[in-house]
Parts: structure tokens; C-alpha cells; sequence
């Protein structure tokens, strides 16, 4: 088998014990789910097709939040996962790393902040839509945080204080590709991520204006 796709056809909350699928036709009992940065196991609760999925949440060591509706869903059995329980010869991740949180936007309002000492990923989907990033405390210097959109649309991301403290507040992407921008916190204030890109990229570019 191979790991398929669907998305959320609901909110999903924090203490939320099911997830409301778009497809139930790609999920079975036992299948693991990630949606953003959790993992979850369809539960033998399951009834086979259907679009409400009984859950097991925060699998293999990954924590239990809050998922937008629209967002992105990967269900497979255990056996497609890259990442399994076989024996592990090489450290997936460095010991006491920074964490990257990862959050989806079904629709417009603000993108969350990182928790403190931590990074984040800001995945927008659907048509386009205007967020907003306000502006990060001084316990976030040093966070990084990429938004990305998921499909080519034209979203907007309006930065509260200016990109750099600058007058570019607004990122908007380009509605033809998928694009994305990073920047990180200093000072109170969102630097700019450059990118090592260069040539053409009239289709995945981020305009700040």
C-alpha cells in the first residue's frame, strides 16, 4: 500500500477524541494519521468508509493540538511510514533540538506565535487568504517561522511591526505556485529569512510591499 491524502472536514480541538475526514475511504483500524505535527491511530472504533474517525491522539511522542479545518491529513498503515518502529540507527533528531511546531489556516485571521525556544510552521490552505503575524515578544529571539501556502493562491500576511522594523508589511504570494516565506524573531521584531534562490521565480515568489 501507499500513504494517501484527504484533508479535514472539521475542526479538530485539543480534547476532540475523533477526526472528521474529508475521505474515509483512505483510513482503516490501526492506520496511523499525521495531521500538521501530531500522529494519531484510527481506533477499532472505526466503521470502514466513514468520514468520522475514532482516534488515539499524540502518537510516538508527538503532542496533542488543535487542527483547523482544511487541513492537510496523511493516513497510511504503519508498514508505509518512513519513520517506523524498527530498530533506529541514526538519531532522528539531535538531543534537546529545538521543537518546530506545526499549525494549519483553513481560513483568514492571525498565525499563532512559536512557543518560546521553539520554531514554527505556518501552513495556509484553500483560496486566498489574509492573515495576519503579530508581533513576537522577546522571549522568541532566535524563532524562525515559515508560512507557506499549501496551494497556489494569493494570500496575504500583514506583519505587525514591518518586516525588520522596515516599511514592507505585507507578503503576498504568488497565486500561480506554491510559495512560502520565512522570518525570524529579534528584538521584537520579524527579520526577513533570505532565500539562496536566484533566476526565475515568477511562480513562487513572495512580494512584500
Amino acid at each position: 500500500m501507499a500513504l494517501a491524502e484527504t484533508t479535514l472536514a472539521a475542526a479538530c480541538a485539543v480534547s476532540d477524541k475523533q477526526l472528521v475526514l474529508a475521505s474515509g475511504s483512505v483510513a482503516a483500524i490501526g492506520f496511523l494519521i499525521r495531521v500538521d505535527g501530531e500522529l494519531f491511530q484510527v481506533t477499532k472504533g472505526y466503521v470502514a468508509g466513514a468520514t468520522i474517525v475514532p482516534v488515539l491522539r499524540g502518537q510516538q511522542g508527538t503532542l496533542a493540538t488543535a487542527h483547523g479545518i482544511t487541513a492537510r491529513v496523511v493516513v497510511g498503515a504503519a508498514a508505509d511510514w518512513a519513520q517506523s518502529t524498527a530498530a533506529q540507527t541514526a538519531a532522528a533528531y539531535p538531543i534537546a533540538g529545538r521543537a518546530r511546531v506545526v499549525r494549519s489556516y483553513g481560513a483568514a485571521g492571525a498565525i499563532e506565535l512559536p512557543p518560546a525556544g521553539n520554531d514554527a510552521l505556518a501552513l495556509i490552505n484553500g483560496t486566498a487568504h489574509a492573515m495576519t503575524l503579530a508581533v513576537p515578544t522577546k522571549d522568541l529571539d532566535g524563532s524562525i517561522i515559515t508560512i507557506a501556502g499549501t496551494s497556489g493562491a494569493a494570500h496575504t500576511v500583514t506583519i505587525a511591526g514591518g518586516a525588520g522594523g522596515g516599511a514592507l508589511v505585507t507578503a503576498t504570494f504568488d497565486a500561480s505556485g506554491l510559495c512560502n516565506i520565512s522570518f525570524m524573531a529579534m528584538d521584537e521584531l520579524w527579520v526577513p529569512w533570505p532565500s539562496p534562490l536566484s533566476g526565475t521565480l515568477t511562480s513562487i515568489d513572495v512580494a512584500m510591499t
